[in-house]
């Protein structure tokens, strides 16, 4: 398969042109970048990629598909040119910052008959899996709480690019960058929620975050039939492992990642126990490059996930 990497905006565009490097029968093309700095930036760490001298020369190369990380705001516009150049689609999460958009390039991925993938990680690593797999096999009996924790220090240790902090490129903080794993996991297990409610806060007096935006933050959501999810997130915190809980009426599970994961439940006769991990599987990249797509990161899901986020930011304290 031969790519282009389309944006060097996004910081996971260092690990997915890595990742095209390693990968087998796998060929980066090019690379575009419209502002000077991140092409600069990108090339000196790989110099190896050609660099596109404008997006038309993207469009028009060999490429059979386009790894697109380019700021969030402009994902629809570059998405929908590239389906039109018959290229396939990888995109860094989130999909667009409407539904609107979001379905601009749904109609253009169908019509043009292109393959689509976003990068919902977390799906496919192991302590996740296990998660999934316990709930949906009735382990924990009716779900009644889920709870996701996913920080980082990007802000207090000063790595985070200024450019994370502009609110009209990313359409929010911490919320809508690092929570977005927690969204599409709720999604996953939980579903759809009904209601939201956030507690978005500002901790860090970052030089960069001239937007204020959120780098502390959580989003309490409700169902109809009673179920709570939350999702916490943040750029301000260290150490903090990624953890995963899921409660029910015959008992809980948790996951901690590079710890374990445990249950207690009446399958268990109320005893805690250490669970044995599923396999992970390939990530959405991966699955990208070689064509065999899974359930779980497709366009369905990636429209659901910006639905969450409005209903996240709608409703904020």
């Amino acid at each position: 398969m031969k790519v282009a990497i389309c944006g060097a905006w996004h910081v996971h565009a260092v690990d997915y042109t890595n990742a095209a490097l390693k990968a087998e029968n796998v060929e980066i093309v090019g690379v575009w970048e419209a502002d000077d700095s991140l092409r600069a930036k990108y090339l000196e760490k790989f110099p190896e990629v050609k660099p596109f001298g404008s997006f038309e020369e993207l469009l028009a190369s060999d490429a059979d598909g386009v790894i697109v990380c380019t700021s969030s705001d402009t994902h629809a516009d570059v998405m929908v040119r590239i389906a039109e150049a018959k290229k396939h689609i990888f995109t860094e999460k989130v999909l667009a910052l409407t539904i609107e958009d979001c379905l601009r390039v749904k109609e253009a991925v169908e019509k043009n008959g292109v393959r689509f993938v976003i990068s919902l990680v977390w799906k496919y690593r192991a302590g996740m899996r296990t998660i999934k797999k316990l709930v949906d096999d009735g382990c924990l009996g009716d779900i009644t709480y889920m709870r996701f924790r996913n920080v980082h220090g990007g802000s207090i240790l000063g790595w985070l690019p200024e450019h994370f902090f502009n609110a009209k490129q990313c359409g929010g903080g911490a919320m809508i960058d690092l929570g977005a794993h927690g969204m599409y996991l709720t999604d996953w297990i939980m579903g759809e929620p009904c209601k939201y409610s956030s507690a978005f806060t500002l901790f860090d007096n970052n030089e960069k975050n001239v937007n204020k935006l959120e780098d502390n933050a959580l989003t309490v959501m409700t169902y109809d039939d009673g179920k709570i999810a939350v999702n916490e997130t943040g750029f301000v915190s260290m150490t903090d492992p990624v953890t995963l809980e899921v409660s029910g009426t015959k008992g809980f599970a948790r996951t901690t990642v590079g710890v374990e994961t445990v249950m207690k439940s009446v399958c268990t006769e109320k005893k805690l126990v250490k669970v044995e991990d599923e396999p992970s599987l390939p990530a959405p990249i991966d699955q990208f490059f070689t064509g065999e797509i899974l359930d779980g990161c497709g366009m369905e899901e990636a429209i659901r996930l910006t639905k969450m986020m409005i209903g996240a930011y709608g409703n904020k304290m």
